[in-house]
């Protein structure tokens, strides 16, 4: 038997993890939703979310496809060509990439908006200083000061200077009713999510099927890459995206099994 076929079932530091584990994205993943809920930033139900995602993201061979990098690149340039650009986030993201997410809105210039459908004011402070700990100068959402129209529920809630004044939204993970509420105003929105088939990503601009945790940095290094590059190209590099064959490469991954590629 494999020394890694499985880690000690109290993993109290993500550090105890061994990185050539060959799941250890997996096991970093499943650690840091455990600890987001210990500290109250993940929902219980964000833990279901996980497992969802991580099941696709086993069948995509856990690895960043061709297709997906490609999104990835139009996003960033979709990003930095975008007037006011919002990351929206959620507990499950703020507990997987905090630092990451930050990074990306360093890059872009875009603000950070806490974003909660079991919404409470603990768990949005929480969520906030969790942000600001890990480098955020400014976290928008606790205000809530204004509403999207078309939704009964918590995620209704977004600030007036943020999601609400945004021109392109990063959607990140399963937020189906959301997504397609920002789409009827007309917002651009680039989308995470690891099933080609829920809604987020079949209503998105953008859909990036990959895992978030090498999502956010890939789209971070080129931003970097792209920091210097003119409104033309960026235009043409976000213009020659094709989403539908985007989604249609996932899809066939995850259908075939191929994991070693195609």
């Amino acid at each position: 038997m494999s020394d890694y076929e499985s880690v000690p079932a109290e993993v109290d530091r993500e550090t105890e993890i061994p990185a050539d584990h060959p799941r250890y994205e997996d096991l970093v993943s499943r650690h840091r939703i455990e600890a987001g809920v210990e500290q109250g930033i993940t929902h219980l139900q964000g833990m279901h979310a996980e497992g969802r995602g991580s099941a696709f993201d086993y069948l995509l061979g856990e690895e960043t496809i061709p297709t997906a990098d490609d999104a990835e690149r139009a996003a960033a340039a979709q990003l930095l060509l975008a007037d006011h650009p919002v990351l929206s986030v959620n507990g499950n993201v703020a507990a997987l990439v905090p630092g990451e997410i930050v990074e990306l809105a360093d890059a872009t210039g875009a603000k950070i908006e806490v974003n909660l459908f079991n919404r409470t004011p603990e768990r949005m402070r929480r969520i906030a200083d969790h942000l600001r700990g890990h480098g955020a100068d400014e976290v928008l959402g606790l205000e809530a000061d204004a509403r999207i129209p078309g939704l009964d529920h918590e995620r209704r809630k977004v600030d007036a200077d943020g999601i609400a004044a945004a021109d392109v939204v990063l959607v990140p993970l399963e937020d189906g009713d959301r997504a397609e509420a920002l789409a009827e105003l007309d917002k651009t929105e680039i989308v995470v999510d690891l099933n080609p088939l829920s809604r987020s990503p079949q209503v998105a601009a953008i859909p990036i099927v990959d895992n978030i945790i090498r999502a956010i940095p890939n789209m971070t290094d080129h931003a970097r890459d792209l920091g210097g590059a003119d409104r033309a190209t960026l235009r043409e590099i976000v213009d020659s995206f094709d989403r539908e064959e985007a989604l249609a490469a996932a899809e066939k991954r995850i259908r075939s099994g191929d994991l070693a590629g195609e």
